[in-house]
């Protein structure tokens, strides 16, 4: 039995294989306090991303049965356009109900942006922090970090000579394409001009930059703390660095699979709170489990330094005990403030995703269900916060987005492309 076998062995040593087995993290024990689920059965999908931890936690340490769905299935899924195909195809068509997703992508989803139009709902957040912006190691003599604007000549001088740079992110319109466009833009980089802009799966992000066929990327971990073990390039920032605590993974359901399935769905958001505390708790015992084969299937260490607010950036920059660490639980991680998706639908007006006359509240109110992640919190006796918007947010350049004036931040930002 190889070190990582046995350390998986021991932090699955007392999982909850059966409803008695489970660790109660809540004040009230069972889901039997109301109507039990209406399934015991859904499928929910997740790309290999340390952001995806709730979903496996729930799965491996018997969670979702002890709400009352024992027949929960967490798929592993290629890419964000597998997954977004999947729910379109739903399980009854040999799909997926949900899942581990990208939080701009329900919405997308649901206007048929990037697919068939499948209406869906967002539950709840899976977490908050954790993504990275990464670029080659050619672009160290310059010093690119935080601030992008000394990417600005060398992209030029490549676009001139007929080799435009290209930068990676994993879905368009997604957290890691508006990441990525507001780090390029708030540089004076035009990311629809200046360089283009190319969708690659997370697990492939490493393997693309070795061979050379991108100059920056950004996605979530392990794979920026991958790139710098690998010695191939280093993380010019994190992304909590442009924005502190910002939202990133969801999980978002198929809107008639929770329609038909109410109770089932809050036994989902009542597993998921639970692994979420478990997560943020026990985060070496977590990366232990998710660094498996099924899994992200990555050595233990590439995940959890990161994880624990060690971050090599791989230039030079050392940080331990750093605030830039991905959350599940603390600071109101798991809860889907309307707010946050406000901005997600105002950034992809910005670059012309959404049409810039498009009601975001009508849309945000149809799709972000916090009304039943606060219905599970009250059944469970936690507390929820006061208001579903989390009021104005502030960005690394001093730009401040007030969810009840997305237009004065819009007509703020110099670089943009409105449909």
């Amino acid at each position: 039995m190889t070190k990582f076998d046995l350390n998986r062995r021991q932090a699955l040593i007392g999982a909850a294989a059966t409803v008695a087995a489970a660790r109660a993290l809540f004040p009230s024990g069972a889901f039997a306090a109301g109507k039990g689920p209406e399934t015991s059965a859904a499928k929910l999908g997740f790309i290999a991303l340390t952001d995806s931890s709730p979903l496996i936690i729930a799965k491996e340490r018997g969670l979702f049965a002890k709400y009352g769905m024992p027949d929960v299935d967490v798929l592993k899924q290629a890419s964000w356009a597998a997954t977004r195909d999947n729910i379109v195809l739903g399980s009854q068509g040999g799909g997926i109900d949900g899942a581990h997703i990208l939080s701009p992508m329900p919405y997308l989803i649901t206007t048929g942006q990037a697919a068939k139009a499948t209406p869906m709902y967002i539950l709840a957040r899976l977490n908050v922090n954790g993504q990275g912006i990464s670029v080659g190691n050619d672009l160290k003599d310059i010093k690119v970090g935080l601030n992008s604007a000394p990417m600005k000549a060398k992209f030029m001088q490549m676009k001139a000579a007929g080799n435009i740079a290209k930068v990676a992110m994993t879905f368009r319109g997604g957290t890691h394409d508006l990441w990525l466009r507001y780090w390029l833009a708030a540089g004076g980089i035009n990311p629809d001009t200046d360089c283009s802009t190319i969708v690659i799966p997370p697990p492939q992000m490493v393997a693309n930059m070795k061979a050379g066929t991108q100059d920056a990327f950004c996605v979530g971990e392990p794979w920026n703390g991958q790139l710098v073990d690998q010695h191939i390039g280093y993380t010019a920032t994190t992304t909590s660095e442009i924005w502190m605590n910002h939202p990133e993974k969801a999980l978002g359901m198929r809107a008639d699979w929770v329609d038909k399935h109410p109770n089932a769905a809050k036994a989902l958001i009542a597993a998921v709170m639970e692994a979420q505390q478990w997560c943020d708790k026990n985060r070496d015992a977590m990366c232990a489990i998710t660094a498996g084969r099924q899994y992200i299937n990555v050595p233990i260490n590439d995940i959890v330094p990161r994880l624990k607010g060690t971050i090599d950036y791989g230039d030079g920059r050392k940080v331990t005990g750093s605030p830039h660490i991905m959350k599940f639980w603390a600071d109101n991680a798991a809860f889907p403030f309307k707010s946050h998706d406000a901005w997600f639908i105002t950034e992809n007006k910005r670059w012309g995703n959404f049409d810039a006359g498009l009601n975001t509240m009508a849309l945000v109110n149809k799709v972000n269900r916090s009304d039943l992640w606060r219905d599970v919190a009250k059944q469970y006796g936690i507390a929820a916060p006061a208001s579903d918007s989390r009021g104005p947010e502030k960005f690394f350049d001093g730009k401040v987005f007030d969810p009840s004036n997305p237009d004065a931040y819009l007509n703020s930002l110099a670089i943009k492309k409105l449909s």
